[in-house]
């Protein structure tokens, strides 16, 4: 096979350059000034502790500027690079060595797969998430990977289209002949990106320090042994591919011996794994490949042309490296309790892929918006980089090692693959990485603990502010005496008490806390109207089949606890102005969310059993919306809850609250089904006729969502914001020192 044309791009795009690759640009700088850095930054927030938490929005910044010229430089560097390929170099390229690396990729992916299974169980449960009723991010496959407007894709991220765009360009300007100012022009434009990227990159240090100083100065000791999962996970991965499985694939299908190639590996990937940078090695790699052949006397016509194309060629692509630090999106997933589901991982590893084109600075971030999961997780993955960053490069350095000599070997007719031995070899694999996830499974059963704790943070909720003056009683009193012609209003003030009415067992708005104190969303806005009011309060337990009967009596004044409005309860009663709404959801066992997920196909789902808080208007909205559900009426949550096994497969309640009580039981978890059920408005009832005290209480409720009042009672009660009562961070300035309470 005749020799390949020495590339013509120029040479900004050599990667003999001081500043001409992508990864030289992302991972250059002085390693030993990030190691001190790190170093700084670790022994930082260990000193200061939490004084370190403002720190961290100069790690966000440095984040976001890594991020600055990725995109752009995706697009040059990939029109770049094709287009200065001949048609033949392609063709062979992407025949047989394009076939190669994607069986590289297949395997990294197979990895980032099989590796989440050594994660350990853990249980978790969250107060509610606003993410809970938002809809997910609607982008049809064609958008995502078909560029229809390249400068949309550019602004919103999208670095698959992106790519696909960049590689369509790149594709048409190989086969134009008069190409060489136009490769000229990209070229001038790819050194001015690295050279802003080279100033920001100098930055590395400084933001380093930042993000660990911040990271080890408020993150707690249990989320750093989640932290260490995944780098656990993660090295143990890239070292079994590194010196098992890739020189392997090299002993296989070529006459190089085992010990062979890791010998002519060892000092590349010794100076890689020092420096945390392929690129310096990308030379020593090119020469190690014709030293390989010509110590073999292997060489034929054009190995040493080839060996001079391949590495530079396949430097521009995602290594090994990068594509393992994908297991990070499953990772993420297990850390936030909603771990990824088998038909999850096709779409994310494809698009992983194609956002490990440009960087992962920007692919990781876009992952975590696609599943919905927390944004702020990007940090523990810019933290983990520092740990995994040498042994992605190692890995990195081998991979492109063994794809040149492979790709050389099939090129020039060296390689001979036989069944037989490869299908050995992948038995032996597949067994091995059965004991790696095996043992790693066992080492985090026994090593990382998983202590439940979200029980004792709602047992240990209080009031935000001092409680007001009050009697809860614990069976409801006789009405107090009413006067004919005064209002209830009149009457609260001259007999100096209002009295609350309220429903047992409707977390979060009114529940007992461990101390056995009444407390709750609804609970403290009726310590402020009594407040407000200048009298005392005396809170009533109301039955909840009976309570517009009791209500109407007198035996409340009003009635706080959640109530949702329907026309029944209108007729009934006097409403206020509703003070907030919430959701419609399932709450269902963790491992059956996905079946809940749509509401078209639960329509035709036949005999679905479900379990609602009944009251004829949400009955027959339910029964319209399923009409072939077996539809269970209950008294309290705590049916369905404690049900063992449950007679029902969900029970409808709200999205808010449901979340709360899956903190009691985090066995459960709320779903909102696509297209969302409706929202219920909550109002307080009041005594029929009371229209002074109606408009009282609808003024007061517009004063407390005018003055905050509102939301700092849903941030707390809601989502939780507060509620775990996190001792400070230990540090050497409060613990050893006493410099600080």
């Amino acid at each position: 096979m005749p020799a390949p044309q020495a590339l013509t791009a120029p040479s900004s795009a050599s990667p003999g350059t001081s500043e001409g690759g992508r990864k030289n640009r992302r991972r250059s700088g002085p390693s030993r000034q990030i190691l001190w850095g790190l170093l700084l930054g670790l022994a930082c927030g260990l000193f200061f502790g939490e004084l370190c938490r403002p720190l961290r929005w100069v790690g966000e910044a440095f984040v976001k500027l890594l991020q600055v010229t990725v995109l752009p430089y995706i697009m040059v560097s990939l029109i770049l690079g094709i287009g200065s390929l001949t048609g033949r170099q392609a063709r062979d390229l992407a025949r047989k060595a394009g076939a190669l690396m994607l069986g590289f990729w297949l395997i990294a992916l197979t990895m980032v797969a099989w590796v989440p299974l050594s994660f350990p169980h853990w249980q978790s449960a969250a107060f509610f998430s606003a993410s809970l009723v938002e809809a997910p991010p609607s982008q049809s496959l064609l958008d995502f990977y078909i560029p229809s407007n390249p400068f949309r894709s550019l602004s919103d991220n999208v670095v698959p289209a992106v790519v696909v765009f960049s590689l369509l360009v790149g594709v048409a300007l190989m086969g134009i002949p008069e190409k060489t100012s136009v490769l000229r022009a990209l070229g001038v434009a790819t050194e001015a990106l690295s050279r802003v990227t080279g100033f920001i990159v100098r930055l590395t240090p400084l933001g380093v320090f930042a993000l660990v100083a911040s990271a080890a100065g408020t993150m707690s000791l249990q989320e750093f042994g989640r932290l260490h999962v995944f780098l656990l996970a993660y090295v143990a991965s890239a070292l079994f591919l590194t010196f098992w499985v890739l020189p392997m694939l090299v002993t296989v299908a070529t006459p190089f011996r085992y010990g062979e190639v890791v010998l002519l590996a060892r000092d590349a990937l010794i100076t890689a794994f020092v420096t945390g940078n392929v690129f310096v090695v990308l030379p020593v790699l090119t020469q190690r490949v014709k030293h390989l052949f010509r110590s073999r006397d292997l060489g034929r016509p054009g190995t040493e042309a080839y060996a001079d194309v391949i590495v530079p060629v396949a430097f521009n692509f995602p290594n090994l490296g990068e594509v393992l630090l994908l297991v990070f999106i499953p990772f993420a997933a297990w850390f936030s309790g909603a771990p990824l589901e088998a038909l999850q991982y096709p779409r994310v590893l494809f698009t992983g892929v194609l956002s490990a084109f440009g960087s992962l600075a920007v692919g990781i971030p876009y992952l975590l918006d696609q599943l919905q999961l927390p944004a702020d997780l990007f940090q523990l993955f810019v933290i983990a980089g520092l740990g995994t960053n040498w042994f992605s490069t190692l890995l990195a350095a081998m991979g492109l090692l063994t794809f040149a000599i492979l790709s050389v070997a099939v090129l020039t007719g060296v390689a001979s693959l036989q069944s037989g031995r490869l299908l050995r070899l992948g038995v032996l694999t597949l067994v091995l990485a059965g004991g790696l996830v095996l043992g790693l499974r066992l080492y985090f059963a026994a090593f990382v603990r998983n202590t439940y704790s979200m029980t004792e943070v709602v047992g240990r909720m209080h009031l935000l502010r001092e409680p007001w003056k009050a009697t809860v009683h614990t069976a409801a009193p006789p009405a107090p005496p009413h006067t004919p012609g005064r209002s209830r209003l009149e009457e609260i003030r001259m007999r100096g008490f209002l009295r609350v009415g309220y429903l047992e067992d409707r977390l979060p708005h009114a529940f007992r806390n461990a101390r056995g104190d009444l407390v709750g969303h609804d609970v403290e806005l009726a310590h402020d109207l009594a407040r407000t009011l200048n009298v005392s309060l005396e809170l009533v337990p109301l039955d909840r089949d009976r309570m517009a009967d009791q209500v109407n009596a007198g035996e409340c004044d009003l009635l706080m606890s959640g109530v949702g409005v329907t026309p029944e309860r209108a007729a009934a009663m006097n409403l206020s102005t509703p003070y907030r709404s919430e959701t419609m959801a399932f709450l269902v066992p963790s491992h059956r969310r996905k079946e809940f997920r749509s509401l078209v196909e639960l329509r035709h789902r036949p005999g679905l059993r479900l379990g609602l808080l009944g009251d004829p208007y949400h009955l027959a909205q339910l029964r319209d919306v399923l009409p072939g559900a077996i539809i269970t009426v209950l008294d309290s949550p705590r049916e369905f809850f404690e049900a063992t096994p449950s007679a029902l497969d969900a029970f409808v309640f709200t999205a808010e609250s449901g979340s709360a009580w899956t903190l009691l039981y985090p066995r459960f978890t709320p779903v909102v089904p696509q297209p969302g059920l409706r929202s219920i408005p909550l109002a307080f009832a009041l005594p029929r006729g009371e229209t002074e005290l109606t408009d009282y209480v609808n003024a007061w409720i517009l004063l407390k969502l005018q003055d905050g009042t509102m939301s700092r009672l849903h941030d707390y009660w809601i989502l939780g914001q507060g509620a775990e009562e996190r001792p400070p961070r230990w540090c050497v300035i409060r613990d050893v020192l006493h410099w600080r309470k």
